[in-house]
């Protein structure tokens, strides 16, 4: 069974989250991607969240999967050379380098074009490549900020919070994945490459514009939401056995379906509320079937919980924590959770693909070292003889 991008070539120039979070979807179903590493360095992101030098960060290995590295500096003559025989032999070419370095280094697009006019450029920035801020230096949290997201994020009357997920960085890589394979698809009838350019800022604001519509109807900002809805019931954050922080279940008993407060009540074993006043109007009831359902919540561990409302019809998770996600059964059975084995970390844990295709191949690789695979690169991609690759290397 062949994998889906089978016989598309990526060059890697990312670092840190947004770049590389975009390159391993395409890596993960399927696409050669030839990472491009500074020689002694390497991505910063190797280093990140480790106390080690040594070793390669859990940061860079859940972000690096399914990749090769090639150590080159572009700065050196003699790797330009290998550098333009790479892009040559590409499909794409996918930067996140600051404003301008590309171009710096003698690499704009149609330096680029010049080497392979079939080449797409897909560029992913903080703000952009034009625009007052493109010239702004964006890491996930300034995305966040000002791409909306920290607005309406906190509890009502405190300050704006970071939402947890780096959704200003995967965020944007998932945008850049559409978009590269729009491009794709255009240059299998056009034959032509082109640009693409996916700002964080932007990638933000798509994600958030569900919950920010309101604007259009109010003309107001939409205010932040305390973790429980204070004119819906069961709607919000309830506490679980045994108590710890992350020991909740988050319900949503919204519904057109006029008996679902009769079944959250069986569910629950509160059968003797089915028929009372309480229920006839919940919204008029509100903390009175909040008190019922967090007396019940308390007794349950949130697996329980989950497991309780959702066989009953009744929308709601767990709140799991990455211990739980880890150890979880359903996301195991659904290879979310992958077992690898990396040269420098030895046997690890990572997550694995969301994306699950019926007819193509999707299997996750260890994240390469640093120049790993340089000689096997220069050797199979391009045909250079082991002297050339020797000089080049040395």
């Amino acid at each position: 069974m062949e994998k889906a991008l089978q016989g598309i070539r990526i060059l890697d120039l990312t670092q840190y989250e947004a770049g590389p979070s975009c390159t391993q979807v395409l890596g993960w179903l399927g696409a050669d991607v030839i990472k491009v590493e500074q020689p002694g360095k390497g991505d910063p992101g190797r280093s990140v969240q480790i106390s080690d030098s040594s070793k390669t960060s859990s940061y860079f290995l859940s972000l690096n999967s399914n990749k090769r590295s090639v150590t080159l500096d572009l700065k050196n003559d003699s790797h330009k050379e290998v550098f333009r025989d790479l892009v040559n032999k590409c499909d794409v070419l996918v930067e996140n380098y600051a404003a301008g370095v590309l171009e710096r280094l003698g690499y704009s697009y149609e330096v680029l074009s010049g080497f392979n006019p079939r080449i797409i450029f897909a560029r992913i920035k903080g703000f952009g490549t034009y625009g007052p801020y493109s010239q702004y230096k964006s890491f996930d949290p300034v995305a966040q900020a000002a791409g909306g997201s920290m607005s309406i994020t906190g509890i009502p009357g405190g300050p704006p919070l970071k939402p947890g997920p780096n959704i200003g960085d995967s965020g944007t890589g998932l945008h850049g994945v559409i978009g590269i394979l729009a491009a794709i698809i255009q240059r299998n009838a056009t034959g032509k490459g082109q640009v693409l350019e996916v700002s964080m800022q932007d990638a933000v604001i798509s994600l958030a514009r569900a919950s920010m519509s309101s604007y259009i109807d109010t003309g107001e900002p939409p205010a932040r939401r305390a973790p429980r809805s204070p004119d819906r019931a069961g709607v919000g954050i309830y506490k679980c056995a045994p108590g710890g922080p992350d020991d909740y279940v988050y319900v949503l008993a919204m519904s057109q379906r006029r008996d679902i407060w009769g079944d959250f009540m069986r569910a629950i074993g509160r059968e003797d509320l089915c028929d009372t006043e309480i229920l006839k109007d919940p919204s008029k009831n509100v903390k009175e079937i909040d008190a019922v359902i967090e007396d019940w919540a308390i007794r349950n561990s949130k697996e329980e919980a989950m497991s309780i409302l959702g066989q009953a019809g009744i929308p709601c998770g767990a709140v799991l924590n990455a211990k739980d996600i880890y150890n979880n059964g359903h996301l195991q059975e659904r290879d979310m959770v992958v077992h690898l084995d990396h040269r420098d970390r030895g046997k690890f844990q990572m997550l694995g693909c969301p994306i699950k295709l019926s007819d193509s191949v999707l299997e996750i690789s260890p994240p390469p070292l640093l120049g790993e695979h340089t000689a096997e690169i220069l050797s199979e991609v391009l045909g250079y003889s082991e002297n050339h690759i020797n000089s080049i290397i040395n």
